[in-house]
């Protein structure tokens, strides 16, 4: 399972999401618009304060895709749906 967790202004959390549907991979939303704990616990997860913050399965540092452009990479390298199979 696929975690982004995206803010609702955030053009990149709208790029992010819209790719993987086109895969048609799928993910749950976690909309932290006007959520600023829930910001600084992903903070801490993940080591940055930027969103989208993708995670495959657990939402740990380690599971952590980063961001759109780092997903749109690996989909170019053909290395995005073997990722979020795993």
């Amino acid at each position: 399972m696929i975690t982004i967790f995206s803010k609702d202004y955030c053009p990149y959390c709208a790029a992010a999401k819209d790719l993987l549907k086109s895969l048609w991979a799928k993910f749950s939303e976690i909309d932290i618009t006007n959520d600023d704990e829930k910001m600084i616990e992903i903070s801490r997860i993940s080591g940055m304060r930027t969103v989208p913050q993708i995670y495959v399965w657990e939402i740990t540092k380690e599971n952590c895709l980063w961001w759109y452009s780092d997903i749109a990479k690996l989909h170019e390298e053909g290395k995005l749906i073997e990722k979020i199979k795993q």
